[in-house]
């Protein structure tokens, strides 16, 4: 099933360029759901920038399945929330989840899923 998303490449425009690649859920990009939860992991990947965005309302289930997922410039999920953009150049091992009281991001402890 083709996914059917919120922006279209002509809406997406130049405001967090050159910081790689990234994952995003399609609560973001196919809903157009704030990004409520990000948080930078180390990669291995050349042009992978350790950034996973997520809007905070994902299921494990959700989440294990992969097809709720995509590989996207990180250019382009701040065009869908450009709240992100000020943390972009955070170090490996930063997470921010936003205050629904205020809106703002603020820095959490996250340590990567246990297998």
């Amino acid at each position: 099933m083709a996914k059917h998303y919120k922006l279209t490449a002509k809406q997406i425009a130049p405001l967090a360029e050159g910081f790689g690649g990234c994952i995003a859920t399609d609560l973001i990009t196919v809903d157009g759901k704030r990004v409520n939860f990000m948080y930078r992991e180390a990669t291995d990947r050349e042009h992978d920038s350790g950034w996973r965005f997520m809007s905070g309302f994902e299921s494990d289930e959700y989440m294990n399945e992969p097809t709720n997922h995509g590989i996207y410039d990180v250019n382009t999920i701040a065009n869908y929330d450009q709240d992100i953009i000020p943390f972009l150049g955070a170090p490996v091992g930063s997470a921010y989840e936003r205050n629904q009281h205020n809106g703002a991001f603020e820095a959490v402890e996250f340590g990567p899923p246990e297998d």
